[in-house]
């Protein structure tokens, strides 16, 4: 189901994010099929670079990598690298993490 929001990059697994701060809780709610983005509620408010460091924060205990995002650290639309992970390791911690 995530598998079109992954691709392999030299560094590590590239993730396509769409995030949607100020939520209740920080999860996975979903997966944007025309953008091949996850959808990721996060609890932070975008003050400041507290919804980009609760978002890296919830994708490293996800992944077990050092995450960081590469493109779009002020929008809504992110890529992000994860780093010290497989891609079919992360796929299997999406698909837990899966609403």
């Amino acid at each position: 189901m995530y598998g079109g929001a992954l691709r392999e990059a030299s560094g590590g697994i590239l993730v396509q994010i769409d995030v949607r701060p100020g939520a209740a809780e920080t999860r996975i709610v979903g997966y944007h099929e025309g953008r091949g983005a996850i959808r990721v509620d996060v609890a932070a408010r975008p003050e400041r670079g507290a919804a980009n460091r609760a978002l890296a924060a919830f994708l490293a205990r996800l992944g077990g990598g050092s995450v960081r995002i590469v493109r779009g650290a002020g929008s809504r639309h992110k890529t992000v690298l994860i780093e010290g992970v497989t891609r079919p390791a992360l796929l299997a911690a999406l698909a837990r993490e899966a609403p």
